[in-house]
Order: C-alpha cells, then structure tokens, then sequence
C-alpha cells in the first residue's frame, strides 16, 4: 500500500478519506445523542407538570360547605365545580372545588348529568393555601343522602 493512500477507502467505487469517515459517524452520533435528548425532555414535561394536591390545598384546612351547585367545568386535568354557600347571616359564598380529572370521574360511574346545576350538595375537603374560597372536594352529599365518588385527591 502507497503511504500516499494512507486512510483513503474504497467502498462501491466511492473514495472516502479518513476524515470525512470519523466525521460522519462522530456528525451521526452527536446527532442521535441530541434527538434522543429531546425526546426525553419533550416526555418529562407533562410529568413536571402535574403536581400534587398539597401544593395548591392545605391538609391542614378542612372545609365543610352546604349550598347549591351553579356551575360544572367537566375539563382536564381536573373538574371543577361551584357552589353558592349561604352563612347564618346570609352572606353568599362562592365555593371553587376541583375534583379528579375526568377521566378518574368516567371510571367512577359519573357522567355531565351526575351533579347537575342547582343540586343541593354539602362538600367536605381541603381549603385552599391561597385562595380561600377554593378547595380540594373530598366528599358530596347530595340533598337525599346520596355519596358520590369524587375520587382521591389530586387523581
């Protein structure tokens, strides 16, 4: 072999020097590395997304509302409703609670119609750090009696 010819390779009638070949494979393994980066990045998001309960809700602050359902919000991640609570002077409150997404609430038996508008609830939970008049609903009652699931906190 001519010294000249050092590292130069024939492969199919193609001339490739050394470099363009240590060049080539290093360009295509940086490039899977990066790809492979991303890919985690992009997957590891929605886990950071989703925190737990405690973060907005404090355990310590338990609630107990009476008073009738005005609104239901069936999104994700969570569904919310409102109750207007009146007090022994009859001031009105405005109750935000969240319950488990969707989802977890679908598994559990509920549809729209499970808790409509103007239902008489009593909802106990967990009060919320910032906003007072949010919380975190950990049982409804219905007028009659009835229980419904609202899944664990922070489902």
């Amino acid at each position: 072999m001519n010294p000249a010819d050092a590292g130069v390779f024939n492969v199919g009638g193609r001339v490739y020097t050394e470099s363009n070949v240590s060049g080539g494979v290093a360009m295509r393994i940086t490039r899977g590395v990066l790809v492979a980066g991303l890919g985690l990045f992009c997957l590891s998001a929605p886990l950071a997304a989703h925190h737990s309960w405690t973060a907005d809700y404090d355990g310590g602050k338990p609630v107990s509302v009476k008073g009738v359902v005005t609104k239901v919000e069936w999104t994700n991640p969570h569904t919310h409703f409102y109750v207007e609570a009146k007090d022994e002077k009859g001031t009105v409150t405005l109750w935000n609670f969240e319950m488990a997404s969707t989802l977890s609430l679908e598994r559990g038996g509920w549809t729209r119609k499970t808790l409509p508008v103007g239902a008489e609830v009593t909802v106990g939970g967990f009060g919320g750090r910032a906003v007072l008049t949010r919380a975190i609903a950990g049982s409804i009652v219905t007028a009659d009696g009835k229980a419904l699931f609202v899944g664990k906190p922070g489902q």
